[in-house]
């Protein structure tokens, strides 16, 4: 698993691990029932407290992403696949803002920000 923190992001520390996790989850990168790398090995390998690491693996747990199992260690759940969903769609409605603001910035029309959402779908599909 690998992990980038970044201390000029803006973003604290244990969201910005939270998040990766989160997203190599719902990517299948790491699969249900892989065990996470424990608290400690975390923070030593990213230079970081042990608080950090364990309020981001809370964090994903009180979320549905990983259980806890005393003595053994944090493990990637089953899979909710309307969990998944729910973030993907999240996800998506991200960047759909962030393409509409820039559309908007560039004087692109609804019209033409639909007709090119279309295109790119057409093409996907093929």
């Amino acid at each position: 698993m690998e992990l980038i923190i970044r201390n000029t992001a803006g973003q604290p520390i244990y969201d910005q691990i939270s998040s990766q996790i989160k997203d190599q989850i719902i990517s299948g990168a790491l699969t249900p029932g892989e065990l996470l790398p424990s608290i400690r090995a975390l923070a030593k390998d990213l230079k970081i407290s042990v608080i950090t690491t364990k309020r981001a693996y809370d964090e994903l747990e009180s979320q549905g992403f990983v259980t806890t199992v005393a003595g053994k260690g944090c493990f990637v759940a089953e899979k909710n696949l309307e969990l998944i969903r729910e973030q993907q769609l999240k996800q998506l409605e991200e960047h759909l803002s962030a393409a509409a603001e820039l559309a908007k910035s560039c004087g692109v029309t609804q019209t033409e920000l639909t007709e090119m959402l279309c295109t790119l779908l057409e093409e996907e599909s093929q």
